[in-house]
């Protein structure tokens, strides 16, 4: 089973300095039939003008995952982390507890483009944790590059649930091929781009829930693309 969620269905709201998309419902947008994706809670495509940002304020209990597509993200938190993101850089913050943070493009004339992810955790009440680490283009290139993991293998920022986050970068007619054991689920997100997912067409914004598919199958469909996958219990 292959459900497409186009982009122009998302939750969209246009604040001046934020221009952003829900995939799932958040903030004022509300859908009882878009609330996320086993334990994916959100996707939001987010750009934010020169300077501006989201002032000091607070989470508990989310593992929040922010991917860079282009400009610079710059972090600052109650754990006393205060670095800046970029795009190949894959940023995680467990909150736990409660951690309070800010984000802000620190750029004087480019805005910055991001997906921001939230992943319920399998555990509550821990200490919050950040992880922050690059992942070089050649890596993504052709195939699934995984960037997020619960055991931090192969190099990937550590998230307190059992999902898996990939990322892959393609030429037009190059593949990238998931297994999906039986019994999960999977989402695919196109940051950039187009492709075909099990032969259908997704562009840039559009999104995919996967279930009862042996393998997932991305071919690059126009101009490099870029898209994620989630691999879930």
């Amino acid at each position: 089973m292959i459900q497409i969620r186009p982009a122009h269905e998302r939750g969209h709201a246009n604040h001046g300095w934020l221009d952003t998309f829900h995939t799932f419902s958040f903030a004022d947008y509300y859908d009882p039939a878009q609330m996320g994706w086993g334990d994916l809670r959100v996707i939001n495509e987010d750009r934010v003008e020169p300077g501006k940002g989201f002032g000091r304020h607070g989470h508990r209990d989310m593992e929040i995952i922010t991917y860079i597509l282009a400009g610079a993200l710059q972090h600052k938190d109650s754990m006393g982390n205060t670095t800046v993101i970029r795009p190949g850089e894959v940023q995680r913050m467990s909150a736990g507890k409660g951690v309070m943070h800010s984000e802000f493009n620190p750029l004087p004339s480019e805005p910055v483009h991001l997906l921001q992810i939230w992943i319920e955790p399998n555990v509550t009440g821990i200490e919050p944790s950040y992880e922050q680490t690059f992942f070089a283009p050649e890596e993504k290139r052709g195939c699934w590059r995984l960037v997020a993991s619960s055991d931090g293998r192969e190099g990937s920022v550590t998230i307190h649930q059992d999902a898996a986050v990939y990322v892959t970068v393609l030429a037009p007619g190059e593949t990238a091929v998931h297994p999906l054991a039986p019994g999960r689920r999977a989402y695919v997100q196109v940051a950039r781009g187009a492709v075909t997912v099990n032969g259908e067409r997704l562009h840039a914004g559009d999104g995919a829930r996967i279930q009862d598919e042996a393998r997932i199958e991305l071919v690059g469909a126009g101009e490099s693309a870029e898209a994620l996958l989630f691999d879930l219990a």
